[in-house]
């Protein structure tokens, strides 16, 4: 369903422009490879400490799974580390606050400090989302995007894009005002453009503002 709304809104407004080269396609692909493989090599100790550390809290499961909406709406399971309590819903919404009661001790400091995200680049690697991109959603929540939002879905998936590093989390991924964020990249994206990105993200890992 989603993807048919998503190809009506390209048939209602031919002017949806984005770029989508073969030679940026590979360009890209090419880096996701090199940056995933690289990241799940470096950060492997980190990874087994997070993953020690979610243990012993609780004795739950270390990786949370949970499916999300890809390009063309297509459907995949993204992977995190575990940051909240094992009862919890796995279609709720994320945390909106530092005093969300469903976040443990260890899942709030691994989310203030993003470690929760390295295993998406498990992801990239499969080719499910890219190092740079919007990022992706529930169902439940493009579903209720308007028409024009679903035109985020034109991009693949990304780990980081310039909602994150323009405003990470001020403004919620489902609001129209980030929409409009996204839009921006689907319509400029370049190696050059993925490039700036990447190393903002490195800039905004080092402040907690928006981030929990």
């Amino acid at each position: 369903m989603i993807r048919d709304r998503l190809a009506d809104v390209i048939a209602r407004d031919p002017d949806v422009v984005f770029r989508n080269e073969w030679s940026y396609r590979l360009r890209q692909r090419a880096f996701d490879l090199t940056v995933g493989t690289v990241a799940l090599a470096v950060s492997a100790p980190v990874l087994g400490a997070a993953a020690l550390a979610i243990w012993l809290e609780d004795r739950g499961p270390i990786l949370f799974k949970q499916r999300r909406v890809g390009r063309y709406g297509r459907l995949f399971t993204i992977y995190k580390l575990r940051t909240m309590r094992t009862e919890v819903c796995v279609d709720a919404a994320s945390p909106a606050g530092r005093s969300d009661t469903r976040v443990t001790r260890v899942g709030s400091f691994l989310r203030k400090t993003s470690i929760d995200e390295l295993p998406q680049f498990l992801n990239v690697v499969k080719g499910d989302m890219a190092v740079v991109g919007p990022r992706p959603e529930m169902p439940f929540l493009v579903g209720r995007y308007e028409r024009w939002q679903y035109c985020r879905l034109l991009r693949k998936p990304g780990i980081t894009g310039l909602w994150q590093v323009a405003c990470r989390k001020q403004i919620p991924l489902h609001e129209p005002e980030a929409t409009k964020i996204d839009l921006e990249y689907v319509r400029t994206a370049s190696t050059l453009t993925d490039g700036r990105i990447f190393l903002r993200t490195f800039a905004a890992l080092f402040t907690t503002q928006g981030a929990y």
